[in-house]
């Protein structure tokens, strides 16, 4: 299996996957194409179809491409890990969860871009970028009490986690008032085996 990704520093939409993967232990082969180069585009178009990354390139040699079904696709071939909730309820919250975090906060997404080795506190906190940070703590705040945590779902991280996890990377880098229980959140987040060797990369990538 392969992954195909941007740069670490800031593509926020391969490190879902690849920290999803990292995460299970499950092999794969990373690709890394640097973003912003002249021959970007046609690399990555000689992989993904949408001419983006992430791509995963599965064993048949079927490519997927799109952040969201990826971790799908990994949570197909590997059903022996918990990635999604087994309670159906919560898995339905789950994916939901997910889905608007794929599709959504386009405010945070544009006015607080990911940019791991950055420190700029307070940049960025436009009243649209303030409402999104809003509802990602609404959303995290009940799943950590209806679920009881440590992650939203649980006792065990999972794609939901994984989806937000570039939300923690771009709180930790614009500091943004956050209730207590986000922080803690975002804290062991970040302190997570797959979570650290990402920033690890993206710290590399800056030097």
């Amino acid at each position: 299996m392969k992954l195909v990704i941007g740069d670490k520093f800031n593509s926020s939409w391969s490190m879902r996957p690849w920290v999803l993967l990292e995460h299970f232990g499950i092999p794969f082969d990373e690709v890394l194409i640097r973003l912003g180069q002249p021959d970007t585009k046609s690399k990555i178009l000689a992989v993904s179809p949408s001419g983006k990354v992430p791509c995963l390139v599965t064993d048949s040699g079927a490519a997927v491409w799109e952040s969201l079904a990826i971790v799908e696709t990994i949570a197909e071939l590997h059903p022996q890990h918990a990635m999604w909730p087994r309670d159906g309820a919560a898995r339905a919250h789950a994916r939901s969860i997910s889905a608007e975090m794929h599709a959504g906060f386009a405010d945070l997404r544009q006015n607080m871009p990911m940019e791991i080795t950055t420190h700029a506190p307070g940049t960025g906190a436009t009243p649209g970028a303030l409402a999104n940070i809003a509802r990602i703590e609404a959303i995290w705040a009940e799943c950590l009490a209806k679920w009881g945590g440590p992650f939203l779902f649980g006792d065990e991280f999972g794609i939901a986690d994984a989806m937000f996890a570039p939300v923690v990377m771009r709180f930790n880098t614009y500091a943004p008032e956050l209730s207590a229980t986000s922080l803690d959140y975002a804290k062991r987040i970040t302190a997570l085996p797959a979570v650290a060797a990402w920033i690890d990369g993206a710290r590399e990538e800056a030097r």
